[in-house]
């Protein structure tokens, strides 16, 4: 989103205490942005004063990327600003690219292939959509953002044969406090997407009759269940390395479930 004080967009803001604006790192301080409510700053508890909306309409008006959140207790739909959809477009399209190359290496049927190739795109999207959805319910501002070098690698993994990632971006977190708990917690709920995908998934390739179905839903859920093996890696930026400092007993038993759905999937892949 863009600062409200020099329109500088900044994918961390910080959320002022007293006027609830978002500001870039420079203009976080009430001094710095010429806070409205600054003297409750300075009062230990003084009266509120009391004005009208239209009174302090242009004090309070901005613009950003995003919709409001609702107050704690309501429920509200996940939405999404125009800036996200585009970004999501062009991370699915990538996403989309490099399921494909890895699947024409396993099937040389093309319509099969496609099959695999949206479905290990529907996981990826799926993932990221768990993690926006558990920021929102923290009451948390959550969009998905491509960045430079997770495009490039994903990019070049299109026609790379042996170098596969897709890391083409994420879901930006912002505003309000956040501490291990509820980071550790929006973490993991992307994992534990892809973890009940592959017990689906897993499930039914070991029930089915039918070999199309039996070669898309194994292939779907040891994806699945790679993908999740992928981001519990307790180091950097990964979800593991969130969950992990959060609950070491949660990330363990969730790295756990994820290695053994990928041995359990790859004996039929």
């Amino acid at each position: 989103m863009k600062c409200q004080q020099c329109n500088v967009e900044t994918y961390m803001p910080f959320r002022c205490p007293y006027c609830n604006g978002y500001f870039c790192a420079e203009h976080r301080l009430p001094e710095n942005h010429n806070c409205p409510e600054q003297w409750k700053a300075k009062t230990p508890q003084p009266p509120s004063p009391v004005f009208t909306q239209r009174e302090n309409r242009d004090a309070y008006e901005h613009t950003v990327t995003f919709q409001p959140m609702l107050p704690a207790g309501k429920t509200k739909l996940v939405t999404f600003s125009k800036k996200e959809l585009q970004h999501l477009l062009v991370g699915t399209a990538l996403v989309l690219a490099v399921g494909l190359s890895i699947m024409l290496e396993f099937n040389s049927q093309i319509s099969t292939a496609l099959i695999l190739a949206a479905l290990f795109t529907a996981s990826f999207l799926l993932h990221e959509l768990a993690h926006k959805i558990a920021a929102q319910h923290f009451r948390l501002w959550a969009e998905f953002r491509l960045t430079l070098w997770g495009a490039i690698i994903t990019l070049i993994s299109i026609i790379s044969p042996l170098f596969k990632i897709i890391s083409p971006g994420a879901v930006m977190i912002a505003g309000g406090f956040v501490d291990r708990k509820i980071m550790g917690k929006t973490a993991i709920a992307g994992p534990l997407t892809n973890i009940t995908l592959a017990a689906i998934l897993g499930t039914v390739a070991f029930l089915t009759f039918d070999p199309l179905v039996f070669s898309i839903t194994a292939y779907t859920a040891f994806i699945n269940a790679f993908l999740a093996v992928f981001n519990l890696i307790p180091f950097g930026i990964m979800d593991g390395f969130k969950v992990f400092g959060w609950n070491k007993l949660v990330w363990a038993l969730a790295f756990s479930a994820s290695i053994a759905l990928m041995f359990f999937t790859i004996l039929y892949v």
